[in-house]
């Protein structure tokens, strides 16, 4: 289904839309394909969740068309947590330094409430993966920032609630952060996982200390270097690396 959905989306593409230089690439980890975006410490990566007219961008094309006023595109894109059927944030979403809502640190339900979850956080001088109650008592400075759950890695060690034999798979998406901050590194699995695959393909494949957690089923992938552009239902938050149109 998701060879057919990006058949689909290259045969869709629209003719005079631009392409970047590749910042994805796939990877194999146990023979399951996974696609693998990354950003550098000063490149201009945003989260995306209220447009112009006020209302949730909701899909990479609407981020798109809000970008074309600067004369830049996005080099690549994913969903960035969850959100509620109004596509308004369930935890933390800072916007270009405004808070769009709130910290959630209290128990709550479905993977969002796995507990630890985390922050996604993009500041000036790099990016951090931090569990939600240490971002409660530090406050790290955020241009940006995202809460979402559970977290994938912690300190190097898998969620302690992830089970080898889960039959729980679904096509996932989340981002890992270097230890020295300078690399944030994005991944969707292109065939259905299980968390603890997830979480080890963050550990073991991408030797990433601190990783977090997105969403699964409706986990949805731009890629315009790749041409690629999911389809699927209305999106929450948007993070996407922004580069100059060509």
């Amino acid at each position: 289904m998701r060879a057919r959905l990006a058949a689909l989306a290259l045969a869709l593409w629209p003719a005079g839309c631009a392409t970047a230089e590749p910042a994805c690439r796939a990877v194999s980890f146990e023979g399951i394909p996974f696609t693998v975006c990354e950003a550098e410490a000063g490149d201009d990566l945003r989260l995306f969740q209220t447009a112009p007219d006020g209302r949730p961008y909701g899909s990479f094309a609407r981020v798109n068309d809000a970008l074309a006023a600067e004369g830049r595109v996005l080099a690549f894109a994913m969903n960035a947590g969850m959100y509620h059927p109004d596509r308004r944030p369930v935890g933390l979403m800072i916007e270009g330094g405004e808070t769009r809502a709130a910290l959630v640190t209290g128990a709550s339900d479905g993977n969002f409430g796995l507990l630890p979850n985390g922050v996604f956080c993009i500041g000036e001088d790099g990016f951090r993966v931090i569990e939600t109650r240490a971002f409660a008592a530090g406050r790290p400075a955020c241009r940006h920032a995202s809460q979402s759950g559970p977290m994938l890695v912690i300190g190097g060690a898998l969620h302690p609630r992830f089970l080898v034999d889960s039959d729980s798979r679904y096509i996932r998406n989340g981002v890992g952060v270097s230890e020295d901050g300078q690399r944030a590194v994005f991944a969707i699995s292109d065939r259905a996982v299980t968390f603890h695959q997830f979480g080890r393909f963050y550990r073991d494949a991408l030797g990433l200390r601190d990783a977090l957690y997105f969403d699964g089923s409706i986990s949805r992938l731009h890629d315009a270097g790749a041409r690629r552009s999911d389809w699927g239902a209305t999106m929450g938050p948007i993070v996407g690396l922004v580069v100059a149109k060509r």
